[in-house]
């Protein structure tokens, strides 16, 4: 399907409406029943491409919904959907279109897109809408007749557009994220370039793209004033990751991670400890790996006396992608940990239990929210 290169936008929406009809249709049982009733508007449109018609639906206003969609289940239980077909659909975007569907009547909302990103998906499904793309994304939820359907399609959008940012990859946008999640709005974008130390275009383009993946709040051509810092850490993962993002060596440490942060304390190297070390506030069982950020592995190994390992290693020295991984850190007992912000992006990236202990943090965080951020 070539949605983004179709010149009338009736036809396109009938594409992405008969793509999903025909997902539906494909992974409900073979005695439930799924029928399309367009409006006026998209009627001829819905024809010519061969989607079913049927009674004429009830009268709402048209500029708000694409089409009904009447899903029949077992012993007849019927719902109507709904259906708004967007070309694109911006996270920042989902309150309005859902608000707007929602006016039309009480029936389930269904929003379809030839594309709908990980977070768009996300802030659906927490307002109980079904979704599909035409890259394979479903969610089919509904109460009545009672059927749940959840299938993931591409990861990525296979038709993007040009934008000036389109991920959060690098130092700079490291920087920002971090001065985000660290510092609480408001703020301007001069004063959160000083904050992470990075140019305000990059500031720009970063806000940009958390803005319309409704991740932070700004007012118009003003300042940031809120941000959901879970979710941005959750979407910088998408885009970094520990063992990726910095370079990493494993090591043996023969005494244990008792002996090697004794050693760290002692040392008068610059660095920061990170992973399941650092999630200190959640820990319920010992760590098994020690990682921490070093300017130098080299230099590192050698004054912590490790043995390189390349199975059964104990400790994972990394250099890192930026020197804000040194930058607000905190002092426990002698030892430097990195900033919560930084263990939580690490966890998630981390293999074994990293994951788990990362939301254990998160929630946290949460509940603590004064005890980490300024």
């Amino acid at each position: 399907m070539l949605f983004h290169v179709m010149r009338y936008k009736a036809i396109a929406e009938t594409d992405v409406l008969a793509d999903a009809v025909e997902a539906f249709r494909q992974r409900l049982p073979s005695d439930w029943r799924i029928a399309v009733r367009p409006p006026a508007r998209v009627a001829v449109a819905a024809r010519r491409e061969g989607v079913s018609g049927g009674a004429a639906p009830p009268p709402v206003p048209f500029s708000e919904i694409d089409a009904f969609l009447d899903v029949r289940g077992p012993g007849g239980v019927r719902t109507t959907l709904l259906v708004e077909v967007k070309s694109k659909l911006d996270p920042k975007d989902v309150t309005g279109v859902l608000e707007r569907v929602r006016r039309s009547g009480s029936q389930p909302a269904l929003i379809l897109a030839p594309y709908l990103g990980p977070r768009t998906r996300e802030l659906l499904a927490q307002a109980r809408a079904s979704y599909a793309d035409s890259t394979g994304n479903l969610r089919l939820d509904l109460e009545h007749p009672l059927v749940f359907i959840e299938t993931t399609g591409a990861a990525s959008n296979p038709w993007p557009e040009e934008r000036s940012l389109r991920s959060l990859k690098g130092p700079a946008a490291g920087r920002i994220v971090r001065a985000l999640c660290d510092f609480e709005p408001p703020y301007g974008i001069r004063e959160l370039a000083g904050r992470a130390g990075v140019s305000a275009p990059s500031v720009a383009r970063v806000v940009d793209l958390l803005d319309r993946e409704a991740i932070i709040q700004r007012e118009l051509r003003g300042p940031v004033t809120a941000v959901d810092w879970a979710a941005l850490l959750r979407r910088w993962v998408q885009d970094f990751s520990f063992t990726g993002s910095n370079v990493t060596r494993t090591f043996l440490e023969p005494r244990g991670l008792e002996a090697m942060m004794a050693k760290l304390g002692k040392s008068r190297l610059k660095y920061s400890v990170t992973g399941s070390l650092a999630a200190d506030a959640v820990s319920v069982a010992p760590a098994r790996l020690g990682a921490v950020y070093v300017r130098s592995i080299r230099e590192a190994t050698g004054r912590l006396g490790l043995r390189a390992a390349e199975t059964g290693g104990n400790v994972v020295l990394a250099e890192p992608f930026d020197t804000v991984v040194f930058e607000r850190t905190r002092e426990h007992n002698g030892i430097t940990y990195a900033a919560y912000s930084q263990v939580v992006a690490d966890l998630l990236t981390s293999p074994g239990r990293g994951p788990a202990e990362a939301d254990e943090l998160i929630r946290w965080m949460e509940r603590n929210e004064r005890a980490w951020r300024s």
